[in-house]
């Protein structure tokens, strides 16, 4: 199959750069004569070239977009044609042959029809970039820009000269000269603040200036002081103040390149009454009054509340029954009566009520109230969302093992179930694909609470205060796969503990995670890794040889495979002959039933985890960027305490079912710069070791593997590693994982996107197990080579709401080939072609 889609690529990658090249020998197509294409700007600081793209964002016009140094949006905007007809009527008019023969052949309608499916592909290719004709106003304009910014840097008596450089094939080129001359420094500072109550907070409050004598002048540092004065006086009870109230006056008449700098705090505000203005000092203010209304809704503003009660001192209204608790909602409000006004609780408490995701809007303002002029009214208005909610997914799968299949899931979502603002979620799931060993599918239910609350024993929910938005979500669920492996069933009891640290810090706590996994089919492992039945078929066909048995070959239908497969395995393993005459098959015959017994395993899996995340993305535009997540988790635990019982093969075991005893790390970093206009460039590093105790196995399911379309691209899942083994096994597996990517995005046309991409990793053994082959196990440093590397290009279609992602991966490094390691198999046929969904990190 990939041999055939190699071909097909190949094809269309000739034939696509075929017609790329004929286009682009004439890419100023559509440019008029007198008029000149932009190739390049070039910026020289102080006769320096300037490659940074600090000062990008000032540049008015910029060349096209280009991919590997083309502009493929050019170059499909130039197979338009301007001078083509807009109507039907003009296209029959200058094609009146072809209009008239598709007219006579079946109808005018279909002519028509044609005509605009004509025109729609002159506009569709039209509607790519045009070309960027230099603007001498914008020449200007950007020169001034750029000028201004350097003045915001100090650099008040810079210079900006701008050179257009126009070439005969009607392409040009732009340079920006700038020559930024002698900083400005600060000399003297002085604040002066004319109210007694601002003087006194911001005195007491032991503030230190941004502002420091003898540092180059800077209009973002001028900002960040007024930004941090406004901050300190609204946590002070100064609702009203603005940054309208301070000024910043500087000596623009010194010729020493030094500046004075008066910092002036205004002593009040202009209110507006009835047309009128007046001056208001300010004052601190304090909370008297609290209102909630529960159920708020535009339409029904102004209606009388039909329901109400107080709760420690705060009034909650509702135009229908109150639906929730105060006691909850209360916990979720920050500021409460009598005490004074601050801007942070504010907006803890708008950002509380909104994470309880019960609310379609969280709206609060304040109303001075009483005669004073400090008393003020808290109104919180809570829009609900609706309390049910079903959902819908379905989607589409491809991979190495599951060749095509669909899934879905539905779920019901009840929020405040309790009247607690809790979620309650169910959710029912189904997959159907089909596999190289046939159909196969897999059904599932769970259901989940979660609880904007800390719900613990012995008081230990107080350990956490409620500003760091404690969650505590409960979970069970099961669910049943045939013909996946051997047909397993899963049940699975979660407790989670998790809270916001900061508002970049996440620390997460699994106090109970409880897994049962039962295999089903145990009676498959040989059709299913049919790799190991051919080692052991080839193994019996030496051992008859020596032993004059009768073994060769093996059965193969389902009914004898397993069992006399297994009493053959049997025999080797307690044949001391053979072991001595034949070390190396016997070996194999070891490891094999070493695989066997770990795969076949049924497991229980009790995992106390701790989980600390860090990340710095404010949006989901933001592409600059780090994110750390950091877990550690042991399985085992308790249960591995209560216990003493011991299975066959000397594994511990409770309630007669095998118990997973280890510990296990995961480190994962990723660090995002935004590299110019709409491209970006991501790592990614990966690190993995899980380490069993107690002669306990590790379960397959939670065993490290390599290869993917979110892993080493250059790879199906499952096939790298261990080490620099090339087992031919299904599934590789290891007990420590090493993976790194680099990433860098671009723009290509519309919504299409592409990638250039570097994975490099591996997996290796770290147990110490003997049934372990030596070139899979984990040396040091000299196992770094043993890390293959896979390079790649990739197409991405972004719909803001989901990207589909087309990756194609070449092998680059491969550890396990005895020479010419590198690019050996550097070529389509031997590439991996992943499908994903959104971005692979």
């Amino acid at each position: 199959m990939f041999d055939s889609i190699a071909k097909v690529m190949k094809k269309f990658s000739f034939y696509f750069l075929l017609v790329l090249i004929l286009v682009a020998c004439n890419s100023t197509k559509h440019v008029a004569e007198n008029e000149h294409m932009l190739t390049q700007n070039y910026i020289f600081v102080d006769s320096v070239k300037d490659k940074s793209s600090d000062l990008q964002k000032y540049i008015l016009q910029k060349p096209n977009p280009r991919l590997l140094d083309l502009p493929l949006g050019l170059y499909f905007h130039n197979l338009g044609n301007h001078d083509k007809p807009k109507t039907p009527s003009e296209w029959g008019k200058q094609n009146p042959k072809k209009y008239n023969f598709i007219k006579n052949v079946f109808s005018e309608k279909q002519s028509i029809a044609y005509a605009n499916s004509q025109i729609n592909l002159n506009n569709w290719f039209l509607s790519y970039d045009a070309p960027v004709i230099v603007s001498e106003t914008k020449v200007k304009r950007t020169g001034d820009n750029l000028w201004a910014y350097y003045k915001t840097q100090g650099y008040f008596k810079s210079k900006v000269d701008t050179v257009i450089n126009r070439f005969k094939d009607k392409k040009a080129t732009v340079e920006y000269h700038i020559t930024k001359g002698r900083p400005t420094l600060l000399d003297t500072i002085k604040i002066k603040t004319e109210s007694s109550v601002l003087d006194s907070i911001y005195k007491s409050s032991g503030i230190k200036s941004l502002l420091k004598t003898g540092e180059q002048y800077n209009d973002k540092t001028f900002r960040n002081e007024a930004a941090k004065v406004v901050k300190l006086y609204r946590n002070n009870g100064i609702v009203n103040f603005t940054e309208s109230a301070l000024g910043f006056y500087v000596d623009s008449t010194r010729t020493d390149y030094k500046t004075n700098v008066d910092f002036l705090i205004s002593s009040g505000r202009f209110e507006e009454k009835d047309g009128a203005y007046t001056s208001k000092e300010y004052k601190v203010n304090k909370i008297k009054e609290i209102k909630v209304v529960t159920d708020y809704s535009y339409t029904q503003k102004g209606e009388e509340y039909t329901d109400s009660l107080t709760y420690r001192g705060i009034k909650f209204f509702g135009y229908n029954k109150i639906k929730y608790n105060p006691k909850y909602l209360e916990q979720s409000i920050f500021l409460k009566p009598g005490d004074v006004y601050k801007d942070t609780l504010r907006n803890l408490t708008r950002n509380h009520l909104k994470s309880l995701k019960n609310f379609k809007t969280t709206n609060i303002d304040f109303l001075s109230i009483g005669n004073s002029g400090d008393e003020l009214r808290m109104n919180i208005f809570l829009s609900p969302k609706e309390k049910y909610t079903l959902g819908f997914d379905t989607e589409l799968t491809h991979s190495n093992i599951r060749e095509i299949g669909t899934s879905a899931k539905f779920s019901i979502i009840d929020r405040n179930a309790f009247r607690g603002a809790e979620i309650l979620k169910l959710s029912f799931l189904g997959s159907y694909f089909r596999a190289s060993n046939g159909p196969g599918y897999e059904i599932g239910a769970d259901a989940s609470l979660e609880i904007p609350r800390f719900v613990a024993p012995f008081g230990l929910n107080k350990l956490v205060p409620k500003e760091m938005s404690p969650r505590t979500l409960f979970s069970v669920g099961s669910s049943f796969q045939k013909n996946i492996g051997l047909d397993r069933q899963t049940f699975t009891i979660l407790s989670d503990y998790r809270w916001q640290y900061t508002p970049k810090k996440t620390i997460q706590l699994e106090v109970f995670n409880t897994q049962y996994i039962q295999n089903l089919n145990v009676n498959r492992f040989f059709n299913i890794y049919s790799s190991e039945f051919i080692n052991l078929n080839n193994i019996a066909e030496t051992y008859d040889a020596v032993s004059g048995t009768n073994n060769h070959p093996l059965p193969t239908d389902l009914e004898n495979q397993a069992p006399e497969t297994l009493s053959f395995i049997n025999d080797v393993v307690s044949n001391n002959g053979f072991k001595t005459s034949n070390p190396a098959d016997y070996n194999t015959v070891l490891n094999i039933q070493n695989r066997y017994n770990i795969v076949t395993s049924d497991f229980l899996i009790p995992v106390l985890a701790y989980s600390y995340t860090y990340n710095s993305q404010t949006n989901f535009r933001d592409n600059n960027f780090s994110f750390f997540k950091f877990r550690i988790a042991n399985s085992g635990n308790l249960l591995g305490l209560t216990s003493n019982k011991y299975n066959s093969n000397g594994k511990k075991t409770f309630l007669k079912i095998p118990l997973a005893q280890y510990f296990k790390t995961d480190i994962e970093f990723k660090k995002f710069w935004d590299v110019g206009s709409s491209s970006v460039f991501g790592l990614r590093t990966v690190l993995g070791a899980i380490i069993p105790y107690d002669n306990s196995d590790i379960p397959f399911t939670r065993s490290y593997f390599a290869g993917g379309s979110n892993d080493i691209r250059a790879w199906q899942t499952y096939d790298l590693g261990p080490g620099s083994r090339n087992s031919g096994l299904e599934f590789n597996v290891g007990s420590f994982k090493f993976l790194t990517s680099a990433e860098y995005r671009f723009d290509i046309v519309s919504n299409l996107k592409g990638a250039l991409f570097v994975d490099a990793g591996n997996i290796w053994d770290i147990t110490g197990s003997d049934f372990v082959e030596e070139d899979a196990k984990l040396k040091g440093f000299s196992s770094v080579k043993d890390i293959a590397v896979g390079t790649g290009l990739g197409l991405r279609l972004d719909f803001n709401f989901l990207i589909l992602r087309f990756d194609v991966g070449f092998k680059t490094y491969e550890p396990y080939l005895n020479e010419n390691k590198w690019f050996k198999n550097y070529n389509f046929g031997s590439a991996v072609y992943n499908i994903g969904i959104n971005y692979p990190f």
